[in-house]
């Protein structure tokens, strides 16, 4: 029993200590190890959620400038898992995680990778695709991060990676480095 008051307690401290704005890779994989180390699981195979009406229905336009609803951008690749890259040429967070990123797609060269651009003009945006070398679908958005998409999504911090299985459900809500121990297993246990 006080084994596991004790558990409690460390794992309170840690969520309670870390600042998840200054959370890296590191941080992710010490967790996973206490996970492991206490036995506690995180259940990947239960029901998915699906995404809100409001995230559903927002527009984005891809570099063409044409209009696209997330739902139709999801539907697009049904059957398929899908990583999510909300971003922004000013982020330095996001720029600094692009080799892993681009690490990420090549151990996973099936997945589809949507980029979602919360960029201040279309002109960064554009220009940071090329800049940085980014490979896979791009999209704009013009809102901020606490506009109404950030919020349907509970957008807290860029960059967000957002897994989609192959049905369009969401396999995982929040991670902010593309290395995440948590990413990649999800990951593994999508790949046909």
């Amino acid at each position: 029993m006080n084994k596991l008051i004790l558990t409690l307690l460390t794992i309170s401290l840690i969520t309670v200590g870390c600042d998840t704005k200054k959370a890296d890779h590191k941080l992710a994989t010490e967790i996973n190890e206490l996970k492991d180390s206490l036995h506690i699981q995180e259940d990947t195979t239960a029901q998915r959620e699906a995404f809100n009406e409001v995230t559903l229905n927002k527009e984005f336009e891809n570099v063409a400038g044409d209009k696209v609803s997330f739902e139709n951008l999801i539907a697009k690749h049904h059957g398929k898992p899908i990583v999510i890259d909300v971003w922004a040429s000013w982020c330095p967070d996001c720029i600094k995680g692009f080799p892993a990123l681009k690490k990420l797609q090549q151990q996973y060269p099936e997945t589809v990778y949507v980029f979602l651009s919360l960029d201040k003009t279309k002109d960064k945006w554009i220009e940071a695709i090329d800049k940085y070398e980014l490979q896979g679908e791009h999209y704009y958005l013009n809102e901020k991060m606490k506009d109404e998409f950030g919020q349907s999504i509970q957008l807290d911090w860029i960059p967000r990676y957002i897994v989609v299985d192959s049905q369009g459900k969401i396999a995982l809500k929040k991670a902010i480095v593309a290395d995440d121990p948590i990413l990649i297993d999800i990951l593994d246990k999508l790949q046909p």
